[in-house]
This record gives structure tokens, C-alpha cells and sequence, in this order.
């Protein structure tokens, strides 16, 4: 089983160019072929690495939802989506010699990335016994390598403290679509929110978010 190293962290503290180094020294200390997985919807690991990648997972993605409705998308005669994504799922892959390169990217249009986060963990857990290493370029949360279920109690405190959705967006500085998510479970906060929501509905961190 490879080892999975995940780097995480707001924008513009460095993490794709760490990533980057990393690549770089585990490929030159021949701990290769390692896994390079861009996990930002503002991917710019590619171009660190200096690899243009054939498709993004996002680009399935679309694919996948628009097939028979836009010409321009078009699943084989008798196959199935699921199958279709899993003959692609291989093109979203850029071989070079010493690493192979992944991009989730992002969707063109609106709507959740939670099929493609979906995605992105399903191919690390899937691949990663290929790779004595994986590198994931993450945006702030750690969606993409955690595992397990997880549980949000988040709705139960929020409704204790008598807010709504959008009072919370507002305390914590994110949109109601966020609150909304991991309400759902269909998001994992990254430790500054958690902190945050945690302060504002007066509850600890391990009751609100439960992994299993």
C-alpha cells in the first residue's frame, strides 16, 4: 500500500509548488513512479510539473451528465455511463517516466463538486496500492484522502443557537451553500471552519463532525 502524501492550505501559501518539490525529490530519490494528484478546481499543478493533461476529471464529469443531450458528447450504442466513465478514467491519467499526473479541474457549469471529490477519492483509494507514493495537491479541506463515513451534527447545534443557514454563513465568512453541504455531509470543512463553526454554535469540533 503507497503512501499518501496530502498538502493543504488556503491559496497563495505555496502548496502546489511544495508539491511540486516533492514530486521532484521522491523522483530523484527513486521512490517512483509516484501519483501526482491535483485536487484543486484551480488546478495549476500541470503546469508546475509542466504537463498538459488529455482530460480533467471535471471534463468527465461533464461529459458524463450531458451525454444525449448535447451532440458534442456521445456515449458508445449500448454501454453504460458507469462503464463509459470507467474506460475514460484511464485517459485522466498523464504517464510521464517517473510520475503519472491527475487533475479533478472544474465543472463548466454550476452545481456541487461532489461527484467529482467523489471521483478524485475513489481513483487515490483505487490506485494507490500502483504507487509507493501519491502526492495530493489539495484545496483547503482534505475531502479528497479522507476516508471512512462522515457524520455532520452541525444542523442540531445550528437550530440550539436558534441560526439560520444564512446567519451562520455570515459569522463564519462562507456562503449558505457551504453550510447547506455540510449539512449534508457533502463536504468536510477544513480545520480553520470547523474552528470557526465550532465558536459559533458554542459545541465541540468531535460533536459536530464525526469521521467513522
Amino acid at each position: 500500500m503507497g503512501h499518501v502524501i496530502a498538502v493543504s492550505g488556503k491559496g497563495g501559501v505555496g502548496k502546489t509548488t511544495l508539491c511540486g518539490l516533492l514530486i521532484q525529490y521522491l523522483c530523484e530519490s527513486g521512490k517512483r513512479p509516484v501519483l501526482a494528484v491535483d485536487a484543486d478546481a484551480n488546478a495549476n499543478l500541470n503546469e508546475v510539473l509542466g504537463v498538459e493533461p488529455e482530460v480533467t476529471l471535471g471534463e468527465l464529469r461533464e461529459e458524463i451528465e450531458r451525454a444525449g443531450i448535447d451532440p458534442r458528447y456521445q456515449i458508445p450504442s449500448g454501454m453504460t455511463k458507469q462503464a463509459y466513465l470507467e474506460m475514460r478514467l484511464s485517459d485522466a491519467i498523464a504517464e510521464e517516466d517517473d510520475y503519472d499526473l491527475m487533475v479533478m479541474g472544474r465543472t463548466q457549469g454550476q452545481g456541487c463538486y461532489c461527484f467529482v471529490n467523489g471521483l478524485v477519492q475513489t481513483q487515490v483509494q483505487k490506485l494507490q496500492s500502483h504507487y509507493p507514493y501519491i502526492v495530493v495537491d489539495n484545496e483547503a479541506g482534505m475531502e479528497h484522502i479522507s476516508r471512512g463515513k462522515f457524520v455532520c451534527n452541525l444542523k442540531k447545534y445550528r437550530v440550539a443557537q436558534e441560526l439560520t443557514q444564512e446567519q451562520l454563513a455570515d459569522i463564519v465568512g462562507v456562503r449558505r451553500e457551504t453550510i447547506m453541504r455540510l449539512e449534508k455531509a457533502q463536504y468536510n470543512p477544513s480545520l480553520k471552519l470547523a474552528i470557526d463553526i465550532s465558536r459559533a454554535v458554542k459545541a465541540p469540533i468531535e460533536d459536530i463532525f464525526i469521521f467513522e
